[in-house]
């Protein structure tokens, strides 16, 4: 039963890393904020995804390092014991899955936390399901914000429904390590999760319907990971269909069938595993919210339009993963700092319009006052340059666009590539990688880059401020690059746009 409209400053639904960060600095700043979520405040990213998957990864990279010591220094014996990294997961990283941390961070700011599922009722108005039985309602007298999320996509196969499968969620709360382990998608959630058990000795077998791993990459960091995994014992399987699934007390029975562009018919096969992760990609949860209630247009697919301090109506933002330019934390938190800038600015000029008398001096005043409201204002969206990281071993770092998307995309392209290994610093470290550089040749920018290797995410940062800020390649030719790092590969590979 709903009861009266209850009217605050602003309402935000969806309490993930940017609807936290969007709520708590409002709130924060004096304005009653009311942030809907009904599940764990935070969102995927502390839970399941971010913070305890890299938990996992380091531990599993650990392990790699310590048997990579033959080589180097002499000689290791390594025991696996997932239990030590379950625990910290467990414990230091989720609190055993309990939000009581993060929702009380909030809640100090003076926000109102409410556990429910919201929809919108209106243009600025949102109705919560509540958690515990009834509905409330609410009218956001400045703003709406909408950061619904999204969560793990299981596909329709025969017999995989109601299966006890598991999504990230259920492989990050493993345990133990499995004996084997089907990882059905070969993206970024799928690879590094697949890398991560088969280091603590599960025998790992990666399924992906299309022609490589990592398809959003360039192709060299697709060959190389698959390359990397069948080294470690992965099994890659590439353009294989999973065309049903059983599954009994001795593990799940998956049905292939494996093609190729050029082959004269599937072959078909059958594998038994103790575990299957599914990690096919991600469904939104944007169609549960109603935008139709606030006049908002949807196809059902495609994002929705938004201006570029995300509105898609007048005090009504979207972020996140729904706005489409990607399902990223730090994407969402780049959002989450426009929207409440703009929040911000439109509450002072809007303080600053009450009680307006006349013009002359006061007039002047209240003007001068509004442009220092606009001054609140933290830019507007670009998602030319934005950046992403596949934490596998080797680390794959991009930004912009691959050299496919700017051709595709009419430019005059030119591209610069350098092996890793071919670095002083790569040498070194008996490194696999690359750096490989996407140019505007009429711009002279670069629009796209790939920074693969050891700490790949890190040396990223460098190629996403120049994509980023549009630095010249003249500009970056001329820098001084430490010796002998990883980044300084990034020279040798600008110096190769020259004779591409």
């Amino acid at each position: 039963m709903t009861g009266p409209v209850v009217t605050v400053d602003v309402v935000v639904v969806g309490m993930g890393p940017g609807g936290e960060a969007v709520a708590g600095e409002l709130a924060a700043a004096g304005l009653s904020v009311v942030g809907v979520e009904s599940r764990l405040v935070g969102g995927e990213c502390p839970y399941f995804g971010c913070i305890p998957s890299k938990m996992m990864i380091r531990a599993a990279n650990a392990l790699a390092e310590a048997r990579r010591v033959s080589g180097l220094a002499g000689h290791s014996s390594v025991e696996p014991d997932f239990s030590v990294v379950a625990r910290r997961i467990r414990d230091e990283a989720t609190d055993n899955w309990d939000d009581a941390v993060a929702a009380k961070r909030f809640t100090d700011k003076g926000g109102q936390l409410v556990r429910g599922t919201g929809r919108l009722s209106g243009p600025r108005q949102v109705t919560v399901a509540m958690n515990d039985g009834g509905e409330a309602t609410f009218s956001g007298r400045v703003a709406v914000v909408l950061n619904p999320g999204t969560n793990p996509a299981v596909p329709p196969v025969p017999g995989l429904a109601g299966t006890p499968l598991w999504t990230n969620r259920e492989a990050l709360r493993a345990e133990e390590a499995p004996a084997s382990l089907m990882v059905l998608g070969g993206g970024p959630i799928g690879v590094e999760l697949a890398q991560a058990f088969a280091r603590f000795g599960t025998h790992v077998t990666v399924v992906a319907r299309g022609p490589r791993l990592v398809p959003r990459e360039e192709p060299e960091a697709s060959e190389l990971l698959a390359d990397v995994f069948r080294g470690e014992g992965i099994d890659v399987l590439l353009h294989t269909d999973t065309t049903a699934v059983s599954h009994s007390p001795g593990g799940f029975t998956v049905e292939l069938s494996t093609g190729g562009p050029d082959d004269a018919g599937p072959s078909v096969s059958q594998l038994t595993v103790e575990k299957l992760l599914v990690a096919t990609g991600r469904t939104s949860t944007l169609g549960a919210l109603s935008l139709d209630a606030a006049g908002i247009a949807w196809d059902g697919k495609n994002a929705p339009g938004v201006d570029g301090h995300l509105q898609m109506a007048d005090g009504l933002y979207l972020m996140g993963d729904a706005a489409g330019a990607g399902a990223f934390t730090h994407l969402s938190m780049y959002h989450a700092n426009i929207v409440a800038g703009h929040i911000l600015g439109r509450e002072e000029a809007g303080r600053q319009d009450v009680g307006r008398e006349g013009a002359g001096r006061q007039g002047a005043a209240r003007q001068v006052a509004g442009r220092q409201a606009a001054g609140r204002d933290r830019g507007t969206t670009e998602s030319h340059a934005v950046p992403r990281v596949t934490f596998t071993d080797p680390e794959i770092g991009a930004v912009g666009l691959t050299e496919r998307q700017a051709r595709e995309a009419g430019l005059d392209v030119r591209t610069g590539f350098t092996d890793l290994a071919d670095s002083t610093r790569g040498w070194i470290h008996q490194a696999r990688g690359f750096i490989k550089l996407v140019a505007d040749a009429d711009k002279g920018t670069l629009v796209g880059a790939a920074a693969v290797g050891p700490s790949g995410g890190e040396v990223l940062s460098m190629l996403a401020l120049a994509v980023h800020a549009r630095v010249p390649v003249a500009t970056l030719k001329t820098m001084i690059y430490a010796y002998p790092t990883f980044h300084r590969a990034v020279e040798s590979a600008l110096a190769d746009l020259q004779t591409r």
